[in-house]
C-alpha cells in the first residue's frame, strides 16, 4: 500500500546499448515531463547499460553525478533487452514502474502522464498501444500478423496487440512478475498473465532521431519465438491437429488407390507428380513443427539449466549488490 503522507514515486527504466547519441536527450525529456505535468511525484530514472562499447556509460556517469535521480546499472556483458529490463525492475523502488522508456524516444516520454492518469483512476496495468508506426511497410505488416497470431494463440493471457514494454505497472504487479523465477522473461506476457485490472493509452510511435536501432531481424525473431513458447500451447496443439489430418488424408488416398487399382488394373504411375508435391509439403511441415518443438525444448532447457548470474560491474546512485544476482543470463 502507498503511504498517503508521502509523495508517490515513479520508477522509469531505460535499457541502453550503444546509445551515446540518445541518453542525454532521453534523460532531459524525462526530467521535463516529471518537472512539469508530474511535478507532484518523486521519480527515479534507471539506465541499464548492456555492456555498451561506445561512450554511453561515460555519459551516464556524468549525468548521474549531476542528478541523484538518475541511476545506472552497468552489466558486464550484453544479456538481451528483456533480461536487462527485468534486472533493472528488481532495483526499482517506485510505487509504479515504467519498464521501458526507449533511449531513442520512439516511445515518447510525453505519454507517461497519461499512464499516470489511468493508474490513479484505478488501473494496475496501463498498456501503451502503438497506434501508428512510422516504419517500413514490410515490418509493419509483419508485426501486425505476429500480434494477431499471438492474440489468437494466447487468448485472454496475452497482451493487447501492438503493446510493448512501454507501459506502467503498479507495484503489486511488479512484485508478482518478479516473483516468477524466469530465466528469459517475456515481460508483457508475464504482465498479461497476472490478470490485473488494466487499461490502455494509444500513441504514435515515431522514428528515432539519432543512432541506429539494435533490434535487428535475429533479435526480433528471438523475441517473437520467446513470446510464443512462453504464452501459448496452441502451436504444439496445431502441430498435433495438422499431423492427424494429414495422416487421415494419407490413409484415405491409400485406400482409394487400392480400390482404383483393383477395379481398373491400371498400374501406371499417373499420381507421381502429386505424390512428390505431397512429400515436399508434408516434409516442410514436419521440419517446421520439429523446429517449433525445439523452441519449447530450448526454453525449458534455459529455465532448468542454471547458469552464472548476471554480473554488474557498476551501480551508480543505487545500493550496491542489488537483488539482480538471481536473474541468469545465457
Amino acid at each position: 500500500m502507498v503511504d498517503n503522507d508521502r509523495a508517490k514515486k515513479l520508477s522509469i527504466i531505460t535499457p541502453v546499448y550503444n546509445e551515446a547519441a540518445n541518453v542525454s536527450r532521453c534523460a532531459q525529456a524525462c526530467a521535463e515531463v516529471m518537472g512539469s505535468e508530474l511535478s507532484s511525484y518523486e521519480y527515479e530514472h534507471i539506465f541499464a547499460d548492456n555492456a555498451s562499447t561506445d561512450e554511453t556509460l561515460e555519459i551516464l556517469r556524468d549525468l548521474a553525478s549531476k542528478d541523484s535521480r538518475i541511476k545506472v546499472i552497468a552489466n558486464s556483458r550484453n544479456v538481451g533487452a528483456l533480461r536487462n529490463i527485468a534486472n533493472a525492475m528488481r532495483s526499482a523502488t517506485g510505487d509504479a514502474v515504467v519498464p521501458m522508456l526507449a533511449a531513442d524516444l520512439q516511445d515518447p516520454a510525453e505519454v507517461i502522464p497519461k499512464f499516470v492518469d489511468e493508474w490513479e483512476a484505478g488501473s494496475l496495468v496501463v498498456y501503451g498501444i502503438r497506434a501508428n508506426r512510422n516504419e517500413r511497410l514490410f515490418l509493419r505488416a509483419g508485426r501486425g500478423l505476429y500480434y494477431r497470431i499471438l492474440a489468437w494463440s494466447g487468448g485472454s493471457t496475452s497482451a493487447p496487440p501492438h503493446a510493448g514494454e512501454f507501459q506502467l505497472l503498479d507495484r503489486q504487479v511488479v512484485d508478482s512478475v518478479l516473483s516468477v523465477d524466469d530465466q528469459y522473461p517475456y515481460i508483457r506476457g508475464l504482465v498479461a498473465q497476472t490478470g490485473a485490472r488494466n487499461s490502455s493509452v494509444k500513441y504514435d510511435w515515431v522514428e528515432r532521431k539519432a543512432g541506429r536501432s539494435k533490434a535487428n531481424f535475429p533479435v526480433l525473431l528471438d523475441q517473437a519465438a520467446n513470446g510464443f513458447v512462453t504464452t501459448s500451447r496452441a502451436p504444439t496443439r496445431l502441430a498435433l491437429l495438422i499431423g492427424l489430418i494429414a495422416s487421415i488424408f494419407g490413409m484415405g488416398i491409400g485406400v482409394f488407390s487400392l480400390i482404383f487399382f483393383a477395379i481398373t488394373r491400371d498400374g501406371t504411375a499417373t499420381g507421381i507428380p502429386t505424390l512428390v508435391v505431397g512429400v515436399f509439403v508434408l516434409g516442410g511441415l514436419q521440419l517446421f513443427f520439429i523446429g517449433l518443438i525445439g523452441e519449447y525444448v530450448l526454453s525449458m532447457h534455459g529455465q532448468v539449466r542454471r547458469t552464472p548470474p548476471m554480473f554488474e560491474i557498476e551501480r551508480i546512485n543505487l545500493e550496491s549488490g542489488g537483488p539482480a544476482a538471481d536473474l541468469a543470463g545465457q
